[in-house]
C-alpha cells in the first residue's frame, strides 16, 4: 500500500471557497478512483489561502483486473442499435455473446499501475473543479480560482509526471510569503510536506488554524480582563485569510462606545474582519478589538495594532455621521416618502406599495395573535422605514436592527419598536420566533407579502431554485403560527392579502369595473361616488373572491390617493403603469400545496413518521396547527395498545370496502337495523350511528386522541360482526345495508385521519 500527495499552489484563494473548495477535492478525486476499481485507507484535503492538498493512504500499487458484463440490444434488433452498443464497447459482432435472445459483451480489463491511472484522474478533476468564480491567466484557455504556479504529485515517494496549464509536476512547495525565507523546498511524503510548512511558518489543516485563532485569542483577552465575542462565521474566514494566525488585541478610541453594539460589531466585521470584545466587568461591548494577524511582528504587534486602530477610527467616524444624521427628527416620514421610489420588484411595486400592503395584512392578522390592531399597523408602517436610512444603506444587514434604535429615539411605543427590530424574524432554524404578539404579527404580514406576492406574479420555486428565499420564509410562517397558535387558514391568508389590494380604493374614490364579466352582486357599472355599490362589491369580495379575479392595479398614482381597479377576466398585456396579479383560486391552491409540502418537511425534521403526517394531511385540514394537533394526537395513540386495535379494525374493513369498489360504487346511505339482524350487527349499528355526532364533535373542539381512542373502542365490536355475519349476502338488502355499515365506518375514522397512508 502507498501514499498519494497533491497539491495545488496557486496565489490567494478567496477565504470564502476554501472549506468548500477542500470538501469537493475529496468527493471528486474520491469518486474517481472508485470509478477505477481502487480503494484506500483514509482520503483527506487541506486548503489554505494558496494551497488545495489532497492526501490518500492506503492506495494499491496496482488495479485489480476487471471482468465485466455489459447487456446489448436484444437480438434481431436494428442495425444501427447494433452499431451503437458496437462502438460503445469497442468490440465487433463476432465477440458478442448470445444469451437468453439478448447480446452481452464480456470485457476484460487488465490490471494497471495506480501511477498510470492517477494523471488521468487529477485532471479530470481538476478541469471539472466546481469553483463559484475562476479565471484564466495569460494566454492559456485552462481556468483555476487563481493562476497556478506550482503542482506537487507524488506516489510512493516518486514524482508523477503531469502538466496542466502551463504548469508542471515536482515535489517543491513554498512556504509564508512573507515569514519564509522565500525559497521553494523539497517534500518527500505527506510528514516531511506538513513538517515543512510549519518550519516555514504555514499551519496547513484549516481546523487547527481555528483552534490557534481560538485558544491565542481568549488567552490574550482574559489577560485584558475582556472576553471575545465569538463568531464563527468570521473565524472560518480569518482561518483561510492567514497561513500563520496571530490574534492581537487592538485599542480604539472610547468615544466610538456611544453607536449601537451592532453598528460597532458590523463595521469590525464587514470592513476589517475584527473580533468585537466585551468587557467582563461591565459585560458591554469594550473599547477594543481583536484582529487576526498573518505576521509575527519583533515589536510584538505594536505597530500592526496601532495601523489597525487607525483605520477603525476612520470607519466607526462614518458611523458616528451616519447615526447622528439618521436620529434627526421626522426622518421615520422623510424615509417613508423616499420609499415610493424604491422598487421592490418590478411586477410587485415599490416598496412603499409593499409597506402599505404590509400595514393592511398586520392589521388584519392582529386579532389572530390577540395583538393591538392600531399597533401592528403602526409597526408595521415603520418598519421598512429604515432602508433609507444612511446606516441601513451602508449596512444593510442591520436592516430592522437600526429601525429599533431610531423608534426608541423617536420615543415609539415599546411594542412598536420591538416589532420593528423582530419583524425579519426568524431568518432561519437557528433565529427566534418574535414573543411579542405585536411583533409576531408584522413578521407574520411581511412573509405573507413576500410569499403571496410572489406566488400571484407566478415567481415560484422550482426545483433547487429558490431565489427570494420563499422556502425560509414559509418555515419562518409556520413557525409563528404554531409558536402563538394562530387559528388562521392558508386560504384566508391569501383572501387577506388580494384585499389590501383594494383598501386604498375607498368609497370616494372611483372604481371601474368590467361588469360584462362580473357575475357578483355588483350591479350596474360604478360611477365615482357611489358608496353602497362600493361596500357591496367589496364585501362580495372578501366573502368568497367568487369570479377567481385577474386583477390589474394601475402604478401611475400614489396608493393613498385615487386609485383605479379594473376587473377583467383577461389581463391586458402588462406595461410599466399596471400591476398584474394572477387568479386568487390558483395561487391559494399552489399556496396551499406549497404549505403542506414545507410543513412536511419541518415534521419530518422533528422524527414525525411519514405515513402519520400523509394520514392525517389527507384530511384536507387548511388550519396548519389543527393538522399538527391532528398529527400528535395520532402519533400519541399509534404508540400504544388503542393504535393497534384501530389499524386492525381499520384494515378489515378497507380490505372488505376496496375489494367490493372494483365491483361497483359502494352504498353511501346511513345503515339501519334490519328486521332479524344478527345481535352483533345491530350492536355495530347502533354504535356507529351512536358515536358518529360525538365524533363531531370531538373533532370540531380538536380532541382528536379521544376521537381516535373511541373508534379503537370499536375494534371487539367489528371483530364480532365480520367473523359473524355474512357482509357479501346473497339477501341483497342485506348486503347493501352492511356495506353500507362498513361504509360508515369507515367514513368515521377518515374524519380524522386517512388510516390507509400507514405503513
Amino acid at each position: 500500500m502507498a501514499q498519494l500527495l497533491i497539491e495545488i499552489f496557486s496565489e490567494e484563494i478567496p477565504a470564502r471557497m476554501q472549506l468548500q473548495a477542500a470538501r469537493d477535492f475529496e468527493r471528486l478525486f474520491g469518486d474517481k478512483l472508485k470509478a477505477q476499481g481502487l480503494t484506500w485507507e483514509t482520503l483527506k484535503a487541506y486548503v489554505g489561502p494558496r494551497r488545495l492538498a489532497l492526501h490518500v493512504e492506503g492506495l494499491p500499487l496496482e488495479q485489480a483486473a476487471v471482468s465485466e458484463e455489459v447487456k446489448g440490444p436484444k437480438e434481431g434488433a436494428p442495425e444501427q442499435a447494433m452499431a451503437g452498443f458496437l462502438r460503445k464497447v469497442g468490440l465487433t459482432q463476432d465477440q458478442l455473446v448470445l444469451e437468453n435472445g439478448v447480446w452481452l459483451a464480456r470485457i476484460e480489463k487488465p490490471a494497471k499501475q495506480t501511477a498510470e491511472v492517477l494523471p488521468g484522474i487529477l485532471e479530470e478533476v481538476i478541469l471539472a473543479f466546481p469553483w463559484p468564480k475562476s479565471m484564466r491567466s495569460g494566454m492559456s484557455s485552462f481556468r483555476w480560482v487563481r493562476p497556478l504556479k506550482r503542482i506537487i504529485f507524488l506516489f510512493d515517494g516518486a514524482v508523477i509526471p503531469f502538466e496542466i496549464g502551463g504548469v508542471t509536476s515536482g515535489n517543491l512547495t513554498q512556504g509564508h510569503r512573507f515569514l519564509s525565507s522565500g525559497e521553494p523546498f523539497a517534500v518527500s511524503d505527506f510528514k516531511s510536506y506538513k513538517q515543512g510548512l510549519k518550519d516555514n511558518f504555514v499551519i496547513l489543516d484549516h481546523a487547527e488554524r481555528q483552534s490557534i485563532i481560538i485558544e491565542k485569542a481568549h488567552k490574550v483577552t482574559s489577560e485584558a480582563g475582556c472576553a471575545l465575542m465569538e463568531d464563527h462565521g468570521l473565524l472560518e474566514e480569518v482561518a483561510g485569510l492567514n497561513e500563520w494566525p496571530t490574534p492581537l488585541l487592538g485599542d480604539m478610541d472610547p468615544k466610538f462606545l456611544t453607536l449601537p453594539p451592532e453598528v460597532i460589531k458590523t463595521s469590525m466585521r464587514t470592513h476589517q474582519k475584527y473580533f468585537a470584545v466585551r468587557d467582563l466587568s461591565t459585560q458591554k461591548m469594550a473599547a477594543k478589538f481583536l484582529i487576526v494577524s498573518n505576521m509575527k511582528a519583533a515589536d510584538k504587534g505594536a505597530e500592526i495594532k496601532r495601523g489597525n486602530a487607525k483605520v477603525l477610527s476612520a470607519r466607526l467616524s462614518d458611523g458616528v455621521f451616519f447615526w447622528s444624521e439618521d436620529n434627526r427628527k421626522g426622518n421615520f416620514d422623510q424615509w417613508l416618502e423616499k420609499l415610493k421610489g424604491v422598487t421592490f420588484h418590478a411586477k410587485l411595486g415599490t416598496m412603499a406599495q409593499r409597506v402599505a400592503r404590509i400595514e393592511a395584512l398586520a392589521g388584519n392578522l392582529a386579532p389572530l395573535l390577540r395583538a393591538d390592531a392600531g399597533m401592528a399597523k403602526e409597526a408595521a408602517r415603520l418598519a421598512k422605514a429604515d432602508l433609507a436610512s444612511y446606516m441601513v444603506g451602508e449596512f444593510p444587514e442591520l436592516q430592522g436592527i437600526m429601525g429599533g434604535y431610531y423608534a426608541e429615539a423617536a420615543k415609539l411605543p415599546g411594542d412598536v419598536r420591538d416589532a420593528i427590530r423582530e419583524h425579519y424574524k426568524p431568518q432561519g432554524p437557528s433565529d427566534s420566533v418574535p414573543e411579542g404578539a405585536v411583533s409576531a404579527a408584522v413578521a407574520l404580514a411581511d412573509k405573507i407579502d413576500t410569499l403571496v406576492g410572489f406566488f400571484a406574479i407566478d415567481e415560484k420555486p422550482t426545483g433547487s431554485k429558490d431565489p427570494f428565499a420563499l422556502r425560509r420564509a414559509a418555515l419562518g410562517v409556520l413557525r409563528i403560527l404554531r409558536q402563538h397558535n394562530v387559528r388562521a387558514s392558508l386560504s384566508d391568508m391569501v383572501a387577506l392579502w388580494y384585499q389590501t389590494l383594494l383598501i386604498y380604493a375607498g368609497p370616494d374614490q372611483a372604481v371601474y369595473v368590467d361588469t360584462e364579466n362580473w357575475r357578483g352582486s355588483a350591479g350596474p357599472r360604478w360611477a365615482e361616488g357611489e358608496t353602497e355599490v362600493y361596500e357591496n362589491y367589496l364585501r362580495d369580495f372578501r366573502a368568497g373572491l367568487q369570479e377567481s379575479p385577474v386583477w390589474v392595479i394601475p402604478t401611475d398614482r400614489d396608493y393613498d390617493l385615487d386609485i383605479k381597479f379594473e376587473h377583467v377576466t383577461n389581463a391586458p398585456k402588462v406595461d410599466n403603469a399596471r400591476l398584474s396579479f394572477r387568479d386568487y383560486r390558483t395561487v391559494s391552491a399552489e399556496f396551499a400545496d406549497f404549505f403542506a409540502d414545507r410543513l412536511k418537511v419541518m415534521l419530518k425534521d422533528e422524527g414525525v413518521r411519514f405515513d402519520v403526517i400523509e394520514a392525517a394531511f389527507a384530511a384536507k385540514d387548511d388550519d396548519l396547527v389543527r393538522t399538527i394537533a391532528r398529527i400528535r394526537a395520532l402519533e400519541e395513540v399509534l404508540a400504544g395498545a388503542e393504535g393497534e386495535a384501530l389499524e386492525a379494525g381499520f384494515k378489515r374493513i378497507a380490505n372488505i370496502l376496496n375489494a367490493e369498489t372494483k365491483k361497483g360504487a359502494l352504498p353511501d346511505h346511513a345503515p339501519k337495523v334490519l328486521p332479524g339482524a344478527p345481535e352483533v350487527e345491530v350492536t355495530l349499528v347502533h354504535k356507529a350511528l351512536s358515536l358518529a355526532p360525538t365524533l363531531d364533535k370531538q373533532v370540531d373542539d380538536e380532541r382528536f386522541a379521544e376521537a381516535l381512542t373511541a373508534l379503537s373502542a370499536l375494534r371487539p365490536d367489528i371483530d364480532a360482526f365480520l367473523d359473524g355475519v355474512l357482509v357479501n349476502s346473497e339477501v341483497p338488502a342485506e348486503r347493501e345495508n352492511r356495506l353500507a355499515l362498513l361504509n360508515a365506518l369507515r367514513r368515521l375514522m377518515d374524519s380524522v385521519a386517512d388510516l390507509s397512508k400507514l405503513a
